[in-house]
């Protein structure tokens, strides 16, 4: 009992000096921070893997906008989440990981309408810049490979416009912020059905008309 409420008092603190989150204090996704919650959950159904994997590896250490790569080359791989996340701690750069799983940098292009300007525009200046079939000699950063797969993520997962998640992202947003905007903006279109009257409405009761 003691311990919990020292783990409590502890996570409170950290929360009110504006550093880690419930999250990393507590296992759960218990979370009170309804943007991290959402953004979990939407990796879960994305990448079909149940919420506790996700705490499984987010317990490694992994900052929470690094999760989704975690699970994007486990599926691109074939192999699982800890597979990967070995070999990130063994401390592999995601391109060597790439590497190592026998893919390369093409897997992470995302096709948009619009020139991308930053922070985007110097990670897609790699595929401008070379031919398709070579694209797979092109390295990326940690940083470039984050930003794809979370925009590869959230645009699929919302069947949104990749254009929009960079537009946010290049506003400064986080991910985390950005799946949240993202998501209320689409439960916003999806409107209930409105009722309507019935075309053929029954007539009101009265008297006979006289014959």
């Amino acid at each position: 009992m003691k311990y919990r409420l020292t783990i409590t008092l502890i996570a409170t603190a950290m929360l009110l000096a504006g550093g880690s989150s419930a999250t990393d204090i507590d296992a759960g996704i218990t979370i009170g921070d309804g943007g991290i919650k959402g953004f979990y959950l939407a990796i879960g159904e994305h990448y079909n893997v149940p919420e506790k994997e996700i705490v499984a590896v987010r317990k490694q250490s992994v900052p929470d906008e690094q999760l989704p790569v975690v699970f994007f080359l486990a599926r691109k791989g074939g192999v699982s989440p800890e597979t990967i996340i070995k070999l990130r701690l063994g401390g592999k750069s995601w391109m060597e990981i790439t590497a190592h799983l026998g893919l390369a940098a093409d897997i992470f292009y995302v096709p948009t309408k619009r020139p991308p300007g930053p922070p985007y525009g110097k990670a897609y200046g790699h595929f401008k810049n070379k031919k398709k079939d070579q694209w797979r000699t092109i390295k990326l950063s940690d940083v470039e490979i984050v930003d794809f797969v979370n925009l590869s993520f959230i645009s699929a997962h919302y069947g949104c416009s990749a254009d929009d998640v960079i537009e946010l992202r290049a506003a400064g947003k986080s991910f985390v912020d950005i799946n949240t905007q993202v998501k209320a903006k689409k439960k916003a279109k999806v409107k209930p059905p409105a009722k309507t009257a019935p075309k053929h409405p029954d007539k009101p009761k009265g008297k006979d008309k006289k014959k």
